[in-house]
Parts: C-alpha cells; sequence; structure tokens
C-alpha cells in the first residue's frame, strides 16, 4: 500500500480520476481528496520546459460538500496561480 493510500485510507483502485485541463500551455489537474466529510482542494499545475516536465503541487484549506464543486474550483485557483505567477511557480 502507498504512502498516501496509508494516508488518506484509499487504495489506487478506489481513488477518483483526476481531471485535466489544458490552459496556455500548462496542464491543470485537480486532484481533491475526502477529508472530514469533505472534499479538500488540491491539484497539480504542470509544463514541458526543455525535456522536463515541471510540477508545482497545491493544497487549500478550502473544502467543498460535493467532488465536483472541489474539482471546479481547484482547476479556478490553478488558473489564478499560472495568470499571476507563471513559469515562477516552478523555481
Amino acid at each position: 500500500m502507498s504512502f498516501f493510500a496509508k494516508l488518506f485510507g484509499k487504495s489506487a483502485a478506489q481513488a477518483p480520476e483526476p481531471v485535466n485541463e489544458d490552459y496556455r500551455s500548462y496542464i491543470l489537474t485537480a486532484t481533491p481528496y475526502q477529508e472530514a466529510g469533505q472534499w479538500q482542494m488540491c491539484g497539480v499545475i504542470s509544463k514541458e520546459i526543455g525535456n522536463e516536465t515541471k510540477q508545482h503541487r497545491f493544497v487549500r484549506a478550502d473544502r467543498f460538500p460535493s467532488r465536483e464543486d472541489a474539482v471546479e474550483f481547484t482547476l479556478k485557483k490553478a488558473r489564478q496561480i499560472v495568470d499571476l505567477n507563471g513559469d515562477r511557480i516552478f523555481s
């Protein structure tokens, strides 16, 4: 069992599929997880730079009653991070 599966009490088979979105040459991935009966905002911003894939992971304290809401707001937050920081997020 993986570290995250132990931490969050889910096996990889039970974890919901991440939701991806292309945005300004970045791949935004919403990966919310259940915490205390709600969905915690969590995501990854990726971009191919040269021959390397760079990633910036983020978790926010925001929680939502449904996974759909968590995905929507995670992608919105990821777009905001890209708009404000661009490639500096990988530094």
